[in-house]
């Protein structure tokens, strides 16, 4: 565990179209809205992960390995204005991300399979991509797409997100492709909701929660988005 980053707690659940109606209500009058949604009230994110050769992200995730870590290139509102580079990683049950910017030169170059700028020790992240994708043969995966709707709280600095419209992309890894044909992730309207805080979660955001009928998930946007793809060419055949 790296201590020197900041960790936090994350409650996953999925809901039905009902209960996003019930919670939605509930929250909105405790809670104030992300000062990045947009006027209708949210914001579109997607982002490019990647795994290595063994699919390590993948499998230790399916496998429920405690500690492990992925890499994803992420944007906002489909433009290159803001591309961060990040690394989320999970201890126990806590999760905390380092970031990077990049330009979008840098992200058309790591798409043609041109590697060599993330090679600078003085951005560790970077030069830890750098060895990633040189040793462990780290590449792009999958693209994860959908609409969040956030909220946040100054006590017990609680951020809550509604991720709606989940989608990826087919085969695809080209997060700026205005060709890009997406499908849902899900066969029914399912929003994510995620409950992010540091020591404390305040007590009425945790009754509206266990009122709500909630059971929490451990499924993460990347593993439900990995299941379209496939592993071996045979599986074509």
């Amino acid at each position: 565990m790296r201590t020197d980053l900041k960790y936090r707690h994350e409650l996953k659940y999925y809901m039905n179209p009902y209960q996003y109606q019930v919670m939605k209500r509930q929250l909105r009058n405790l809670l104030r809205l992300d000062k990045y949604a947009g006027p209708s009230g949210d914001y579109h994110i997607r982002s490019l992960y990647f795994d290595d050769i063994d699919n390590k992200a993948l499998h230790e995730k399916l496998a429920g390995v405690r500690d492990r870590e992925k890499y994803r290139i992420r944007i906002y509102n489909r433009s290159d204005k803001v591309i961060h580079l990040e690394k989320k990683i999970k201890f126990n049950d806590y999760i905390t991300k380092v970031k990077e910017p990049l330009t979008r030169d840098n992200y058309d170059s790591i798409l043609a399979g041109d590697y060599e700028f993330l090679n600078d020790p003085s951005k560790s992240l970077l030069a830890e991509m750098y060895d990633q994708m040189k040793n462990k043969l780290l590449r792009p995966k999958v693209i994860v797409d959908y609409v969040r709707e956030a909220y946040v709280c100054g006590a017990g600095n609680v951020r809550i997100t509604f991720d709606k419209q989940l989608k990826t992309g087919l085969n695809r890894v080209d997060i700026f492709d205005p060709a890009l044909s997406m499908i849902n992730a899900f066969d029914d309207d399912i929003t994510v909701f995620e409950v992010k805080f540091d020591e404390y979660l305040p007590e009425y955001v945790r009754t509206a929660i266990q009122t709500g009928g909630l059971v929490r998930q451990s499924n993460s946007k990347y593993v439900i988005c990995r299941k379209f793809i496939k592993f071996n060419s045979w599986e074509d055949q």
